[in-house]
């Protein structure tokens, strides 16, 4: 199956609280949710408020997303989960040299 990208817009930059609740590891609800980067049937790649959470599984659907409260709903067979820290753009004086 193709991989489905999402170009989303950030919510407003209030912090939300971020947890995860894996029930059977069939479902997982997220909160803290800032942007689906990626998903397919193998996986999703999140953007949290914690840096980026990648969910590893079979058969992985992504539904009921609320941009307001960053909850998102995934179904499936969840067999990992892995974060990592968020990335940085460089910035400063290099950024304006690039200009």
């Amino acid at each position: 199956m193709q991989e489905k990208r999402f170009e989303q817009p950030a919510p407003d930059p209030v912090k939300l609280p971020h947890n995860l609740i894996v029930e059977d590891r069939r479902t997982l609800t997220a909160t803290g949710v800032t942007r689906i980067v990626s998903y397919d049937e193998q996986g999703a790649t999140l953007e949290t408020q914690q840096g980026t959470l990648v969910i590893g599984g079979r058969n992985i659907q992504v539904s009921e997303l609320s941009i307001q409260t960053g909850e998102l709903k995934i179904y499936g067979t969840i067999e990992y989960m892995q974060y990592s820290e968020p990335v940085k753009s460089p910035g400063g004086f290099l950024r304006r040299l690039a200009r």
